[in-house]
């Protein structure tokens, strides 16, 4: 069997005026998946309220989340967050100007 290899930054999409998901691997308790934003943010009304929890990290760009009880988080490159099932959020703002590129793992 041969492993296939790829790299994150790889394949971007000309056109990404609707935010890109992709999944990278998925399994019976995890899902990682690489999304590229570029200005693009959550609905104005509405939270995320996830079952699993979600780890993410920025790999390029920047974005701020939002919670419903917490203060705003700002992600420059290499920052990440874990964000535990059932807390609710949104994406505020990712950078307009730039591809902002995501690595998201979520697991049980």
């Amino acid at each position: 069997m041969s492993q296939a290899i790829s790299n994150i930054f790889e394949f971007l999409a000309d056109d990404i005026s609707n935010e890109l998901f992709e999944n990278i691997v998925t399994g019976q308790n995890i899902k990682i998946e690489r999304i590229i934003s570029k200005g693009h943010s959550s609905p104005t009304s509405g939270w995320y309220d996830q079952s699993e929890n979600e780890w993410v990290i920025v790999l390029k760009g920047q974005a701020k989340i939002e919670f419903e009880n917490q203060a705003p988080v700002h992600l420059l490159a290499g920052s990440y967050l874990n964000i535990p099932a059932h807390t609710k959020h949104k994406v505020a703002w990712t950078d307009p100007d730039i591809e902002t590129i995501w690595l998201a793992v979520h697991y049980k």
